[in-house]
């Protein structure tokens, strides 16, 4: 059993919103992922959420019409800002309080991004929603992820994937692929591993900072406290 946490931050990236869709928000599964949320509040945790956009947008796309990296960029950071409010609105439905901070300045939507409201937020248990990434281009929401982890002293970052964690190559793409169940953040550096880029995990690797790499899917299956005895995953960790 992994020393259990009080204070979490759960990377999503935008496509566990799509349920069995080929794009954009299913609200049945919107109101899954609310209620795993609401599972972690009630067993005691605090939670702050970094959502990505590629559900809505993927910037890779323009790039390859000759659109600039800048606005492909702010294009899905806008995207992550939709999926946050809809994020928020399953949430609230579920009878679960939750706030919505953006690094990019959109007041009339969502509070602009400050640590101190994240902290206040999250000690009187609101889910807090982070979005927006880091409000700049080039970086990202796992840098986002690992940036907002650092700021609101997480004690660990939960990423959930497609894959059951962190494998030596891609378990969808070839059978004999093997899976760490611990490991440090030197070795994902070494053997460019790509479950997070390596800014994010430089950043958690200064501050010490363990990430829970687990199936998405999890999060509907199982509650808080199974998902967190790592067994289901792999932990990066100082080794």
């Amino acid at each position: 059993m992994i020393r259990k946490p009080k204070r979490l931050l759960l990377k999503l990236s935008g496509e566990i919103l799509m349920g069995d869709k080929p794009f954009g928000i299913d609200a049945e599964e919107c109101c899954k992922i609310a209620s795993a949320l609401k599972n972690f509040i009630s067993s005691g945790y605090e939670i702050g959420v970094v959502i990505g956009g590629g559900n809505l947008f993927r910037g890779s796309n323009l790039k390859q019409l000759g659109m600039e990296r800048t606005p492909a960029d702010q294009m899905g950071m806008l995207a992550t800002l939709i999926n946050g409010i809809a994020l928020k609105q399953a949430l609230e439905g579920v009878e679960c309080p939750a706030k919505v901070l953006s690094a990019l300045e959109c007041p009339k939507v969502a509070e602009s991004y400050s640590w101190r409201t994240a902290l206040q937020y999250l000690s009187e248990k609101n889910v807090v929603i982070f979005v927006g990434g880091t409000g700049n281009p080039y970086f990202t929401t796992d840098t986002a992820a690992a940036m907002r982890a650092n700021e609101i002293q997480a004690d660990m970052i939960l990423k959930a994937t497609k894959v059951d964690g962190v494998y030596n190559k891609d378990p969808l793409k070839y059978s004999d692929a093997i899976k760490y169940p611990v490991m440090s953040y030197s070795q994902v550096l070494l053997e460019k591993l790509e479950i997070m880029d390596a800014t994010a995990i430089s950043l958690c690797r200064e501050s010490s900072i363990p990430i829970l790499v687990f199936n998405m899917k999890l999060l509907k299956q199982m509650g808080p406290d199974d998902i967190l005895s790592g067994k289901n995953g792999t932990l990066i960790q100082v080794m």
